[in-house]
C-alpha cells in the first residue's frame, strides 16, 4: 500500500525544516512522531551538514546533479571515451555549487570520491593502453549514512576491465560512510539507460534504488 501523504501538521514540520538554517525539529513528542513518519515516507532525510538536522525532499529537488558535460556524446559514440570530461572537473563543479561554508568540507572528501581510480601507464616505445570508461556523477540524496556536504551521493559508471571485455558494465552509487547501491548491466546502451534513470529519479535514498534493479551492499 502506498504511503499516505503528509497531513497538515506534518506539512508544517516540513516547512519548519526548510526554514531552519540547520534543519532542526523541536523535541516535543508530537514533532518527533511527525518526523518519524516523514522519514518513513522518504519526505525528509537526515542532514549531511548538521548533526541532528534534517533536509526535505522539496529542498533537495531544487539542487542540481553533476556528471560529465559531454557524457551523452561519449555514450552515443560521437566522442571517444578518452575525451570524457575528467572526474576532477565534475567534482569541481559540485564544490563550486555549494554555499561557501560547505566548500572546505567538500574538498576534504575529494580523495574519497576520486582516489580509487587506477590508471594504466606505458613506457616510452610501448603502445598506449586506453583506460576503460569510468565517469563520476553526483546526485542529491542520502543513504544509510549521510551524503557528501550539501546532501549529495556520488557514483561512477564504469566499463568492464580491459582484461574482461565481456564482463558487465557497472553503475554504483555511494553515501559518504560506505553505503552503496550497484547495478550491473550487459552493455553500453543499458548502462547509459540505467544512469539516466538514476539522474531522473534524484533525490532519493539509496534503498529506493532497489526499484531500479540496484542491489544494496
Amino acid at each position: 500500500m502506498p504511503p499516505t501523504l503528509p497531513n497538515q501538521f506534518e506539512q508544517q514540520v516540513i516547512e519548519m525544516i526548510d526554514q531552519s538554517p540547520v534543519g532542526a525539529v523541536p523535541h516535543t513528542p508530537a514533532h518527533q512522531e511527525a518526523l518519524r513518519h516523514l522519514l518513513a515516507m522518504h519526505q525528509v532525510y537526515p542532514s549531511a551538514d548538521y548533526a541532528d538536522g534534517f533536509v526535505t525532499v522539496h529542498a533537495l529537488a531544487a539542487l542540481p546533479s553533476f556528471w560529465a558535460s559531454n557524457l551523452e556524446d561519449v555514450m552515443t559514440g560521437r566522442v571517444e571515451d578518452t575525451q570524457v570530461e575528467p572526474d576532477s572537473v565534475v567534482f569541481d563543479r559540485y564544490v563550486a555549487s555549494l554555499p561557501e561554508g560547505l566548500r572546505e568540507s567538500a574538498e576534504a572528501r575529494r580523495k574519497q570520491v576520486l582516489g580509487g581510480r587506477v590508471h594504466h601507464r606505458h613506457h616510452a616505445g610501448e603502445a598506449p593502453v586506453v583506460d576503460p570508461l569510468h565517469t563520476l556523477f553526483l546526485v542529491p540524496g542520502a543513504g544509510a549514512g549521510p551524503g557528501l556536504p550539501g546532501n549529495y551521493l556520488y557514483g561512477v559508471m564504469a566499463a568492464p576491465p580491459i582484461s574482461e571485455p565481456a564482463a558487465a558494465w557497472t553503475v554504483q552509487i555511494h553515501d559518504r560512510d560506505g553505503g552503496a547501491a550497484t547495478r550491473r548491466v550487459s552493455d553500453r546502451a543499458a548502462a547509459w539507460d540505467a544512469l539516466q534513470d538514476v539522474l531522473a529519479s534524484a533525490p532519493f535514498l539509496l534503498s529506493e534504488l532497489v526499484d531500479l534493479e540496484f542491489t544494496l551492499n
